[in-house]
């Protein structure tokens, strides 16, 4: 599995289409690991393009700290899992609390 997390000073950025890079972290669910990470850097943001762009890359989820509507409908037509309201923290420490059923999502910290 493949974890999107919109990443900006090294922490999980509040809103996704304003991050530096992404964080795509591979995980094994079943031992709850961390297998590899690898940051890519997203194409200049334009409203609709970061969705399909995730999951060309393989994205299965993105936790975020907010993101739009919009953006949420199109990562479900492409069958991309989304949360929302995650507090900032090192991708991994993100990840690893999502892999331990223990990540906390708040409020959607994007208003549009």
């Amino acid at each position: 599995m493949r974890i999107a997390v919109p990443v900006a000073a090294g922490q999980l950025c509040q809103h996704f289409g304003h991050c530096e890079v992404f964080a795509l972290l591979d995980v094994d669910r079943e031992q709850g690991t961390i297998l590899a990470r690898e940051d890519v850097t997203p194409p200049p943001h334009q409203p609709g393009m970061l969705p399909p762009w995730l999951a060309e890359r393989g994205a299965d989820l993105v936790i975020a700290g907010g993101m739009g509507g919009r953006a949420q409908a199109i990562f479900q037509q492409h069958g991309v899992d989304v949360i929302v309201g995650a507090s900032p923290a090192a991708p991994e420490a993100v990840v690893q609390a999502w892999l331990a059923g223990s990540l906390q999502a708040g409020p959607n910290a994007c208003d549009h």
